[in-house]
């Protein structure tokens, strides 16, 4: 068995994050460590309201945490708590891909459109996205579909359509958010299978929260978030 470590990705440090509700303080993060290494994958699960989502948005920077640092390390290390707005927007446009439990699609966009559009606003010529998004369309299953509109695709499609949008700016890192939340078993294995191989393929770091046994199960590493504490599953 080989034990070697790989480069670590990310690095979060004490996160911990409160909510004030009423005169109460909840104590959502309490202090959370862990690490995720290049081209690997992590699912999070735990409970509805244990900080699943809260601890994925803190580190794609669209939350802060009260405590803590998160350090992204693609190229050269970078401390993201810490960033001004104006350098956390890059650092979400260009080196994290999102994907949530809704698609978010543009209803009058199609889906070759859909998945061109974070490039193109990133500053990638038409063309460009456009070839790169036929690639990520044929690595979805999708060539097919490409002029279809979001409202003439399934729920399965639209999700897959998602993922490959997240992966366009060729990120360090994917953060899906219940990524298979809203769709039947015989669709989340698809997206699941699709999410998975084509972060591989393309040696992005995937973090997953679900709530999906067999989602997680198919993640290198497997943590549990329970009472404000993050714990590492082990293997049987």
């Amino acid at each position: 068995m080989n034990n070697s470590r790989g480069k670590t990705l990310l690095k979060a440090v004490n996160i911990v994050k409160n909510f004030a509700s009423g005169a109460e303080t909840l104590n959502i993060l309490k202090g959370i460590n862990f690490e995720v290494e290049e081209g690997k994958s992590a699912a999070i699960s735990g409970q509805s309201g244990s900080g699943k989502s809260t601890l994925l948005n803190i580190i794609g920077g669209l939350d802060h945490s009260d405590e803590g640092k998160v350090y992204i390390n693609a190229g050269k290390t970078l401390e993201i708590t810490s960033l001004p707005e104006k350098e956390m927007s890059l650092y979400r446009s260009k080196m994290v891909g999102f994907i949530f439990q809704f698609h978010y699609l543009l209803k009058d966009f199609t889906a070759l459109e859909n998945i061109m559009l974070p490039a193109f606003i990133a500053g990638m010529k038409k063309k460009e996205a456009a070839e790169k998004a036929k690639e990520l369309l044929a690595d979805i299953k999708m060539e097919n579909r490409k002029n279809h509109f979001p409202s003439q695709l399934s729920g399965g499609e639209r999700q897959r359509v998602a993922v490959a949008r997240s992966m366009i700016n060729e990120p360090a890192l994917i953060l899906a958010d219940e990524p298979t939340g809203n769709l039947d078993p015989q669709n989340s294995d698809i997206v699941a299978q699709l999410l998975f191989e084509n972060a591989q393929k393309r040696n992005k770091t995937l973090i997953v929260v679900t709530h999906d046994k067999k989602v997680a199960s198919r993640a290198c590493v497997r943590f549990n978030l329970e009472s404000g504490h993050l714990f590492e599953e082990t293997a049987l």
